[in-house]
């Protein structure tokens, strides 16, 4: 018979003692019963997508009717190429906004205590600042390209080209479906929505006015869904630190979280509270969930590091948004993008993360890798309030990124298997028909494969560790191509395909090794994620390196200068921000 255990309870649900088990929850924060109605769920997923899709569209036909833009294929894909440093800064910010920004960054601040928020922030933040030298070395040596994929055709050939629009599509595919298990999760959660409907009507809005104003329509739907977030994610933190009743302070936050560390450490056997057994928090600094210093916490910080390289540097994207910037604008706007990005998964980790625990909500390690943190803190400070707030928030989230991945997706099967392999001499308007029609297709596929994912249990923070082991190896080969000339194509191809290979060979193995057995529970541990990330990444770089020190390339760039536009442009573009010394400088 196991001992009495310590009296964790919230909302009168206490653990219980079960002869053999130890300590264990008695009931789970969740019980199947939503806080909202299902009408209200209904009515946030398709009365937000139709208001976005009208607004959007709407600000589109105002600039086509009174600022004068040609709706060509090339103002569809590209914007113009001439948008400012603001709006580029809205749409990183919006565009790394995704459902695991708001959902994983409070679950691994649950896990491992501040170092997590700390870990997700940081470590998301470097890749978008170092993508601003990628940004400006897009501007001075491929000026009219339309993808990535599309330079690397021209710097490595037709095989590398094949290999590297593969990664980028399973990037795109990557991001999407985490979007879409992050948000119907949620919306489940919350409202008792179907978890299968919800992954299909979600993506409808963004659908509609992507499909009507292409890239410019997503930009000024960033911007708005930025907005929303910043103001949703000021009021969570004033609540959490200030004004609520139950928590209030930082010192009443400090003393509740240390209070459950030393509860824990009271228990002599196993006790089901983080995944964690009883006694101090695995791996942190004295048991302390208020520490830098957790070994859990710098292994996520390294898995998160590895994955958001490839879903920054691997994803069409970021190249897209690049490519429509105002090249006086590009380092800029991801600078600054960058910077006001990391206050977005930072405070609010550090607040519903940290809440969930100061508070003891009974959570489940399921519903945490889910992404039910925040949600779960929002409805025991707030209510319905904060379910509606938090629901709010996450739809802003999903559908913005959502936007930018459609046309991401758009561009790479329009121009690079349309126009390159299917039909060369298509004119603008047979293009702009196509990425229409991909636009539409994308979206609908993303949907069951959303379904097919929440079928098989996949959860969000399975995914999100996994991306750097499937994606990761593609990273430094596509940096090496703007940025090192001796850079050559045999070892792009190789190394990329070999650190995939070995990464997810890595991956699998160190969980059979490790836990006898390979499934979606031991494969999603930190271990296995660490070995296999790590390995891809490092992998895929060494052996372009080394192949590229032994047969340099010596390459000019001169092919990916002869990129041509489908149709020409008007730019008000002033030539003293083409030139070269003025790129160079902001390098």
């Amino acid at each position: 018979m196991s001992q009495k255990c310590p009296p964790f309870e919230f909302s009168g649900k206490y653990y219980d003692v079960q002869e053999g088990i130890g300590c264990v929850r008695q009931n789970s924060f969740f019980e199947g019963k939503a806080v909202l109605n299902q009408g209200l769920g209904y009515s946030v997923i398709l009365g937000f997508g139709a208001f976005f899709a009208f607004f959007t569209s709407f600000l589109v036909w105002l600039e086509k009717r009174y600022v004068g833009s040609r709706h060509t294929s090339e103002w569809f894909n590209t914007a113009g190429r001439n948008v400012k440093t603001g709006l580029i800064a809205s749409v990183i910010v919006s565009q790394w906004t995704w459902a695991a920004t708001i959902l994983q960054s409070s679950n691994v601040a649950w896990q491992y205590g501040i170092s997590g928020p700390f870990w997700y922030a940081s470590g998301a933040t470097i890749q978008v600042l170092l993508f601003g030298v990628m940004a400006i070395e897009i501007k001075r040596k491929a000026p009219h390209a339309h993808t990535v994929c599309e330079i690397v055709k021209a710097c490595w050939g037709k095989a590398a080209h094949i290999v590297f629009l593969t990664f980028c599509l399973m990037t795109n595919i990557i991001v999407t479906a985490m979007l879409l298990l992050g948000g119907s999760a949620v919306v489940n959660a919350l409202t008792g929505v179907n978890i299968y409907a919800a992954s299909f009507l979600i993506p409808l809005g963004v659908i509609v006015y992507t499909l009507a104003g292409g890239l410019k329509a997503t930009f000024l739907a960033s911007y708005i869904h930025s907005v929303i977030v910043h103001v949703a994610l000021v009021i969570f933190v004033y609540l959490v630190y200030t004004a609520s009743d139950k928590l209030g302070s930082p010192s009443i936050i400090h003393h509740y979280v240390q209070e459950v560390a030393s509860k824990l450490r009271t228990c002599k056997e196993p006790i089901s509270h983080n995944g964690q057994s009883c006694g101090p928090i695995a791996g942190n600094y004295k048991g302390s969930y208020l520490t830098i210093m957790s070994s859990g916490g710098l292994v996520f910080g390294i898995i998160n590091i590895v994955g958001n390289f490839g879903t920054v540097f691997v994803d069409n994207g970021y190249w897209v948004s690049a490519i429509a910037a105002r090249p006086s604008s590009t380092h800029k706007g991801y600078l600054l993008g960058g910077l006001v990005w990391f206050a977005v998964p930072f405070s609010l980790a550090t607040s519903l993360g940290l809440g969930a625990l100061a508070l003891d909500l009974p959570l489940t390690a399921d519903e945490a890798s889910r992404g039910l943190v925040p949600p779960a803190t929002a409805i025991a400070l707030m209510g319905k309030g904060g379910s509606v707030l938090l629901l709010t928030m996450l739809f802003m989230a999903v559908t913005s990124a959502g936007s930018s991945e459609l046309i991401a997706v758009s561009s790479l099967c329009t121009y690079d298997i349309y126009r390159t392999y299917i039909n060369p001499d298509a004119s603008g308007e047979r293009i702009l028909s196509v990425s229409r029609a991909v636009v539409l297709g994308f979206g609908c596929f993303m949907g069951l494969f959303a379904v097919i994912l929440n079928k098989a249990g996949v959860s969000l923070g399975w995914m999100y560790l996994a991306m750097g082991v499937l994606i990761g190896s593609a990273v430094l080969p596509i940096a090496f191509m703007l940025l090192w000339r001796k850079a050559n194509a045999v070892g792009a191809i190789v190394g990329t395909i070999t650190g995939c290979i070995l990464g997810i060979v890595t991956w699998l193995s160190v969980a059979s090794i490790e836990y006898g057995r390979v499934n979606l529970d031991t494969t999603g541990r930190n271990a296995p994620m660490l070995a296999g990330n790590v390995v891809s990444i490092l992998t895929g770089g060494a052996i372009h390196a080394l192949c590229s020190l032994l047969w340099p390339q010596n390459y000019t760039w001169d092919t990916t200068r002869q990129i041509t536009m489908v149709e020409k442009e008007e730019s008000d573009l002033n030539e003293d921000e083409l030139k070269e010394e003025k790129l160079k400088t902001a390098k």
